[in-house]
């Protein structure tokens, strides 16, 4: 199949390419705008494949997006493109509102023209499936029962809210035009390649320099916490089995405290990590407490039951095993996180090609 991930060189797109090129014999387009956390080097040992492509080009670009469809023709597109990064929604929502609502309208406006255009049998085979984040459902209380696909909508960030509205938007075009759409709900992901400005890649390359690790609030802040490949394998699952129109949650049934979440990080560095920078005797000592930002949720945790139920997925790595093989491949991969604190990375900026 010929198969158009969006926002191929972000941290859950390229592990979804790095799957599909390494598992399957399908082709791959990577249609990436490469903003800021855009990184192809992320996808490198993919590119060497000639089923791999790559085009950069902004999703609310409709000539240009028209234009990869004509030329590709794709049979499944896997939308993963957009504006992310919670703090920064707050400090400017505008990028969010354009990125994630219209360049997903665009996306789904041009992919609905091109579905109708096909012939029968490669109609019928056409899936659109958007990835969409547990930050829709808005938070839960400590004691709370766990998000559900049926779960009413109640974001607390502009990012969650311009993710809640594409969600509404991908349900609408499969309800009104019968558009074959799917949709998923993650947990927060992590592991390898993952932008250092997120919470664990930040404070790895943080204790790692020495520099404070700053926890909001008390940390008290539950997320569940989901290892990126294990993501990858059950989007590439319900992007090809999945049942049209429906809502899979994916979880990595791993709720932890933000507080846990650094404190195992200081601890596996302890284990794994090099010497430790010069005053620094214990990696929890780093730690310092800042003012919670605003809006902050209090707890996030996926019921992941449909996808197993259905499709037979569930996650391969505990967070141990995940949180383990993250640290090594941070401490093993210098060149990738240092060419991205330099912004060296952004030099791959050149144009479309292979």
């Amino acid at each position: 199949m010929n198969i158009i991930v969006t926002g191929g060189a972000g941290f859950i797109g390229s592990a979804l390419i790095r799957f599909i090129n390494d598992h399957t014999d399908h082709h791959v387009l990577n249609l990436d705008k490469l903003t800021y956390a855009g990184n192809l080097d992320s996808v490198a040992d993919a590119a060497k494949s000639d089923r791999y492509q790559f085009k950069q080009h902004d999703i609310c670009d409709t000539g240009a997006i028209k234009a990869v469809f004509e030329e590709f023709m794709p049979d499944i597109i896997i939308h993963l493109a957009a504006e992310s990064h919670v703090d920064r929604s707050i400090d400017g929502p505008g990028e969010f509102i354009k990125t994630n609502i219209v360049g997903t309208f665009v996306l789904l406006d041009v992919a609905r023209d091109y579905w109708a255009s096909l012939e029968d049998e490669k109609r019928n085979g056409f899936r659109f499936h958007y990835v969409s984040t547990d930050e829709v459902y808005g938070d839960l209380g400590h004691g709370d029962a766990l998000f559900t696909e049926n779960t009413a909508y109640d974001p607390s960030s502009p990012y969650s809210a311009s993710k809640a509205s594409s969600d509404h938007l991908v349900r609408a075009w499969h309800r009104t035009y019968g558009f074959p759409t799917l949709i998923t709900n993650c947990s927060n992901n992590y592991g390898p390649y993952h932008f250092p400005e997120k919470l664990i890649p930040h404070m790895i390359l943080n204790a790692l320099d020495g520099k404070p690790l700053p926890v909001y609030g008390d940390g008290s802040q539950v997320r569940d916490w989901l290892y990126v490949e294990d993501h990858a394998k059950a989007l590439y699952l319900v992007a090809t089995k999945g049942k049209i129109g429906e809502t899979y949650n994916i979880g990595g049934h791993n709720e932890k405290t933000n507080l846990e979440v650094v404190h195992a990080i200081c601890e596996l560095l302890e284990q794994y990590g090099p010497a430790k920078p010069e005053g620094v005797s214990d990696y929890k000592d780093l730690i310092t407490y800042v003012k919670d930002r605003p809006g902050h949720d209090v707890r996030y945790a996926i019921d992941a039951s449909k996808i197993q139920k259905e499709l037979g997925w569930v996650p391969e790595e505990t967070f141990e095993s995940g949180m383990t093989k993250t640290i090594k491949w941070y401490l093993n991969n210098e060149d990738w996180w240092k060419r991205v604190l330099s912004g060296d990375y952004q030099l791959a900026r050149l144009g479309s090609g292979r």
